[in-house]
């Protein structure tokens, strides 16, 4: 199985050791809410909040006590990340985020860094 974090950067830490590479918390939709993703999550001990999908509950709930109970899931976290979600829409309101015309990173951080302060600018 691809790792899902293939592609993630890695979070420097504050004074000395090894950056990070593994989160401390996932928020995901429904599209990975399968078993073996939720398995590869709690092999590297992440913790996870991902709802269940209906057709799941439903093979869950068909099996009986051989079913398992339901995964976790905590709705108040599950929120949060509808504000990332809105903040990334709104980010693609700007052409050159939306498709990424910058050459290097770091401009394209320097845009993004810009283009976020416009936002918290014109919400005042």
């Amino acid at each position: 199985m691809r790792s899902p974090f293939a592609g993630t950067q890695r979070v420097p830490r504050i004074g000395h050791g090894r950056p990070r590479c593994r989160p401390d918390h996932l928020i995901a939709d429904r599209a990975y809410s399968s078993c073996g993703f939720r398995a590869y999550l709690r092999r590297r001990g992440i913790a996870h909040t991902i709802p269940e999908r209906s057709d799941q509950k439903g093979h869950r709930r068909r099996r009986g006590s051989v079913g398992g109970r339901p995964p976790g899931f905590d709705q108040e976290i599950y929120r949060r990340r509808n504000t990332v979600e809105r903040c990334f829409n709104l980010l693609k309101g700007f052409r050159g985020i939306a498709t990424r015309y910058d050459k290097t990173a770091t401009s394209y951080e320097a845009a993004v860094c810009l283009a976020s302060r416009l936002l918290w600018a014109r919400s005042l």
